[in-house]
């Protein structure tokens, strides 16, 4: 069997086991950590210990790897997740390449490029290829996928970049692709329609989370592409309460479409979106965490008639299937 890369390096994608398709440790704005956090709401080594005790939680639910999609804009720092992992024995962590943005780009890609100000090929191609075949900065640790985002705003100038930027890098190295879609405004539908354009294998694209919408036409269109929903916020009760997301995905079961779903939640230890107090969080949303699957929504998947070779095909064949070139 082909290998993947890990934070501890390759691993035969046999012995991924069940994984978590879309998972974080932490999401952080390292400026406003270095600027506002430390001392004040942010201490490096409460927020570690945090995580490694999160992680062998999950770990001893039965969870072998977790694929972390957190790139440039989400606050990526591998020394830190290393360091975390190093912790965490019998846990993979899978970590990707790519930008995170709904709209602009970061000023240190948007006046290099092809029509730009300073002009020459696209930069982000060749930094996520590095990430991918040589490593993170020094780190030695490649990331084994590539993620991106497009949002309510859609395809800005921006994302446009980076979305082809992402299929370039693809195209060089057969990484597999997650992006971020917003369901409501069916953002999967350009996503799919532009990679596929781009030369794109849509049986390794992720539509990331597909499993906030209940749309069964819209969530079918988009996986007889060959492309994998990503049913991956549960958990994220204000966005599509668990019980919908439940009947959606026994809904797909029943049609046939189990070998194109994976299961996730988004969650993280820590996120600085919602203000320093992590109690808010559960305040907003008790049950955005890394046990939800495992202790509330496979009973219920198994209720609704989802049957445990079709969890399994969800939770192991298909990131298996992902992460094999």
């Amino acid at each position: 069997m082909p290998a993947v890369e890990t934070v501890r390096g390759p691993v035969d994608v046999a012995e991924l086991g069940r994984t978590l398709m879309h998972e974080h440790v932490f999401v952080l704005s390292p400026e406003h950590v270095a600027n506002y956090g430390t001392g004040a709401w942010w201490d490096e080594e409460e927020r570690v210990a945090d995580a490694v005790a999160r992680l062998r939680e999950l770990r001893d639910l039965g969870v072998t790897t977790i694929a972390d999609p957190t790139v440039w804009g989400l606050g990526r720092d591998v020394p830190r997740i290393r360091r975390i992992t190093e912790q965490v024995p019998g846990l993979n962590i899978i970590v990707a390449t790519g930008v995170y943005t709904y709209n602009d780009l970061p000023f240190q890609f948007l006046h290099r490029g092809p029509g730009t100000l300073v002009g020459g090929p696209e930069p982000m191609v060749a930094d996520f290829v590095r990430d991918l075949t040589e490593g993170i900065a020094d780190t030695g640790v490649k990331a084994a996928f590539l993620k991106c985002a497009v949002d309510a705003p859609g395809l800005t100038p921006g994302v446009e970049r980076v979305l082809r930027a992402v299929a370039a890098a693809h195209r060089e190295t057969g990484a597999p692709i997650t992006v971020h879609t917003h369901s409501a405004g069916e953002t999967g539908r350009p996503v799919l329609e532009l990679l596929a354009k781009e030369g794109v294998d849509l049986t390794k694209v992720v539509v990331g989370h597909a499993g906030d919408s209940n749309d069964l036409d819209y969530l079918t269109a988009l996986a007889d592409t060959g492309a994998i929903l990503g049913m991956d916020r549960f958990g994220l009760d204000v966005l599509n309460p668990t019980a919908d997301r439940v009947a959606t995905v026994a809904a797909l079961c029943e049609r046939g479409y189990a070998d194109r779903m994976v299961l996730s939640h988004d969650a993280s230890c820590f996120i600085d979106w919602f203000g320093p107090d992590p109690r808010k969080v559960r305040e907003i949303a008790p049950n955005w965490h890394y046990r939800h699957i495992h202790d509330d929504v496979l009973p219920a998947l198994r209720k609704a008639g989802v049957s445990d070779a079709q969890i399994d095909q969800m939770l192991v064949a298909n990131p298996r299937r992902y992460f094999s070139r």
